[in-house]
């Protein structure tokens, strides 16, 4: 019992990472952090979206007759729209499958075909034969559990703790010396780009 109590009290990045990088099997940490890192970032704009697509339906206030699907409403609020095939709950609900590499790199087709700033800069490296499943799978399972996108998750910055620790792991885990790790491209540029209003500390 005093182990899982220790385990409970560990912050929450530091788990996050313990679980991640057991999954990690064969995979260098140099290929893994963009699997791990765009995952966490689509949790990101899948749990803003989910947040305001609930007020959406709800209709309240300035969101009375809004509709829920309107790419516009999103665009309006700076959240990015996330078309049903790629939501967080769709992807969670085939992290079961055999085929959840391909079905997480559809997804993130989707949206960047939804959302002109993103395209061509997600990451679709799911599918690859040396990323098992069933890993994939238990990582989506592992992120489903944290939010990261809502407005309390934003204002405690949860992305940014989460975020920063993770590429320090990963540069320690490529054998990197301090602040000389080569940060991923794609998931690094584009938070810098999207998510400075909501001044995440990492990049400040």
């Amino acid at each position: 019992m005093a182990t899982d109590k220790n385990v409970q009290e560990e912050p929450l990045e530091k788990q996050l990472w313990k679980t991640a990088d057991k999954l990690r099997k064969n995979i260098d940490a140099a290929e893994y952090k963009h699997v791990v890192l765009g995952l966490i970032f689509l949790k990101y704009i899948s749990d803003a979206f989910e947040e305001l697509y609930d007020k959406l339906v709800a209709g309240e206030g300035e969101y009375n007759g809004a509709d829920p699907e309107d790419k516009d409403e999103y665009q309006a609020e700076n959240v990015f729209f996330v078309p049903p095939s790629a939501r967080w709950k769709f992807l969670q609900s085939h992290a079961k499958q055999p085929t959840i590499g391909k079905t997480v790199d559809d997804s993130m087709d989707a949206i960047e075909r939804e959302n002109a700033s993103l395209k061509g800069v997600l990451p679709k490296v799911y599918a690859r034969q040396n990323l098992d499943p069933t890993s994939l799978g238990e990582l989506i399972d592992m992120i489903s559990n944290i939010a990261l996108g809502d407005a309390k998750a934003r204002s405690a910055d949860v992305l940014g703790h989460v975020f920063e620790y993770f590429l320090g792991e990963f540069a320690l885990a490529e054998g990197k010396k301090g602040g000389q790790f080569y940060t991923p491209r794609s998931v690094v540029e584009l938070l810098v780009e999207m998510l400075e209003p909501y001044k995440i500390g990492v990049f400040q």
